[in-house]
């Protein structure tokens, strides 16, 4: 008789560093700090650290928080999250590591996943992590970035950005989608939209979705474009005409186009197929229907095309997403290349 696998949850150490930001340090503790196996067990084991000894780290507020953990505890991490910090001195305005922050890093084990919140990725690039590799940061402070980080492949457009074992967000609530990313990548969308739903936010915002959008909240003088994206929701299995969804608002094609991507930051066409995706997503994690009935019932029409999109968005076939978040009717499979 085989005996089943000793349990172990994913282990995230949050690495807090004077003149850190309350909300954004708050952010890996309130996401990873929810998601449970079907068993009632704790996915993560969120863990906080300094680069000193345990003790109070000051905040950009007017309190300090006590941390319990020294720079050891990055030698335990399979995940170590930087969120930002208003006073990295040499690491923002030369970009290179203190000794003691670069002692600290020196205790990340190789392979181990690396993210960051914000003006974290200063600390990412300046130990050379990110050297010809694509990250984001807060658009405010793209341009000085450049200049301090000119090997990094910046894109200051985006919400955050994957690049495997190293993920980098925007300011603050970009950093709970980056989050809530990382929960639906190591355990499907199903764990992911009940974390969002207990912590009240949006279940998925894409990552290449504009970080500044134009008019982020309506003119309730004008109209939006609200109402058609609630219509196209329930009719995620038909064929949407982008002529359709701008009746639902009683504009030209042009205007509600221009005015749609004001508010939501992507085209409508961009739009459906990322709530298409995540409908797909959803059904075959949560349901025993066929490819086809799946890539119908999410208006892809067809399988191949489902296949395509699904491929493009995710990077995996509709079987292999399947596979990967269906063990056991509900307990996802371990995250690739983890050991939680």
């Amino acid at each position: 008789m085989s005996r089943e696998p000793e349990f172990r949850p994913h282990r995230v150490v949050v690495l807090a560093l004077d003149g850190l930001l309350p909300f954004e340090l708050g952010i890996p503790h309130r996401i990873f700090g929810r998601p449970r196996d079907a068993r009632g067990r704790h996915l993560y084991e969120v863990v906080t650290c300094s680069v000193r000894p345990p003790g109070p780290v000051e905040t950009d507020a007017d309190f300090a928080v006590q941390i319990g953990h020294g720079p050891e505890a990055l030698a335990t991490a399979d995940t170590v999250v930087v969120p930002a910090s208003y006073e990295l001195g040499p690491v923002f305005e030369q970009g290179v590591l203190t000794e003691e922050l670069a002692a600290a890093l020196r205790h990340i084990r190789p392979g181990t996943r690396l993210a960051s919140i914000c003006t974290g990725v200063y600390v990412l690039a300046a130990a050379g992590l990110l050297d010809g590799r694509p990250a984001t940061t807060h658009w405010a402070d793209a341009e000085h970035f450049r200049r301090t980080f000119p090997r990094v492949d910046l894109d200051p457009d985006v919400l955050f950005v994957d690049d495997g074992d190293v993920l980098t967000s925007a300011g603050v609530a970009a950093g709970i989608d980056l989050c809530l990313h990382i929960v639906r990548s190591d355990h499907g969308t199903a764990v992911a939209n009940e974390v969002a739903r207990r912590t009240v936010v949006p279940p998925h915002r894409d990552g290449g979705q504009a970080q500044y959008i134009e008019r982020p909240v309506p003119d309730p003088q004008q109209a939006t474009t609200t109402t058609a994206r609630a219509w196209a929701l329930q009719r995620l299995h038909e064929p949407i005409q982008l002529r359709d969804m701008a009746a639902q608002e009683a504009m030209s094609v042009r205007t509600f186009t221009r005015r749609f991507r004001e508010e939501a930051g992507v085209s409508p066409g961009q739009w459906l197929t990322r709530q298409r995706v995540e409908r797909a997503r959803h059904l075959l994690e949560s349901t025993d229907l066929s490819v086809d009935q799946v890539a119908g019932n999410a208006g892809f029409g067809t399988a191949q095309s489902m296949r395509q999109h699904l491929q493009t968005a995710l990077g995996v076939t509709p079987t292999a997403y399947r596979r990967t978040f269906r063990v056991g009717r509900g307990t996802a499979a371990a995250p690739t290349g983890t050991t939680g």
